[in-house]
């Protein structure tokens, strides 16, 4: 029986572990990785103490200074199911494996939002991807599209013009991301904007050969040749291991209170996963500090301290 088990690995999971860690509570973090999105991100502008730095570089100094502590780790184990019992809650990992905590934090963050149309499911891998920080180097030189009109899409688009030989971006809306990052693709020669644009299909057998887009205004089809397609449309919260218990809002997210408590004594959830506005490693990192103190007063009082 641990004190606290924590659920997830990015920068709110990471920083809560440090925080548990520094109150001497048993503690076990699990997580299929460790960094969460910070390993998409290849350039941080904003994040407190540093002018510049890439997310792997920053994931890592998380991980590091988790590794100071005596934490218990579950690290590329999937957890299937959380469930609350008499005197806390328990946890079954992919394997099988069962674990139990007085307390729990969930961080788990999200994961991307799929276009859902023709050619994506079968072409993942083989042209079709994520995460234009992991997989952009693959396609140098060569023309590719990027799916999405926010901050995620424009920092993609930006991190390819490195790269790519061309890029289109294609968007279902007018540009919705931060004014520095649209002036700084709408000035390269190198990228063509399609707004309002609904894309239709992904074309390929083997691999990514282009990619059908049509006008919502217009009905205009434009079949356009391409080796690459970075589908950034948004995330989907991974709460689905705690739907029955807590409350979610409509976007899946776990709603909870400025304590960071989702309304279930003992259990509480931070980042990305929950209903706070703002997605930020900054933010996200605040939150699991936030969650681990409250999880502490909690357990304080279970002890009757």
């Amino acid at each position: 029986m641990y004190e606290i088990i924590i659920v997830g690995a990015g920068p709110s999971g990471l920083t809560a572990a440090v925080y548990a860690a520094r109150k001497q509570l048993k503690t076990l973090l699990v997580s299929r990785d460790v960094g969460g999105q910070m390993n998409w991100t290849l350039g941080i502008e904003n994040y407190m103490g540093y002018q510049f730095v890439e997310g792997p570089e920053l994931m890592l100094k998380f991980e590091q200074q988790v590794k100071q502590f005596p934490i218990d780790t579950l690290i590329g184990e999937d957890v299937n199911a959380v469930s609350k019992i008499n005197n806390g809650f328990e946890i079954r990992t992919e394997d099988g494996a069962v674990n139990q905590g007085l307390a729990m934090i969930i961080s788990t963050g999200k994961k991307p939002r799929p276009l859902n149309v023709p050619g994506e499911k079968e072409l993942v891998g083989r042209g079709v991807s994520y995460c234009a920080t992991c997989d952009g180097p693959f396609f140098r030189n060569l023309k590719v599209a990027v799916i999405g009109g926010g901050n995620s899409a424009l920092e993609a688009a930006n991190d390819l013009l490195k790269t790519s030989k061309h890029i289109y971006l294609i968007s279902l809306t007018p540009l919705t991301a931060d004014s520095i990052l649209i002036d700084r693709v709408k000035t390269s020669p190198k990228v063509t904007i399609l707004t309002e644009y609904e894309t239709l299909e992904i074309r390929g057998k083997n691999s990514t050969e282009g990619i059908i887009a049509r006008d919502i205004k217009s009905k205009e089809i434009k079949n356009l040749d391409i080796d690459g397609v970075f589908i950034e449309i948004g995330l989907i919260p991974n709460s689905h291991i705690v739907k029955d218990i807590v409350k979610l809002n409509e976007s899946g997210e776990i709603m909870i209170n400025c304590a960071n408590e989702t309304g279930v004594p003992g259990l509480y959830a931070a980042g990305d996963v929950t209903n706070v506005p703002e997605k930020q490693i900054v933010v996200a990192a605040g939150e699991g500090a936030k969650a681990a103190l409250q999880a502490h007063k909690y357990l304080r009082y279970l002890a009757g301290q």
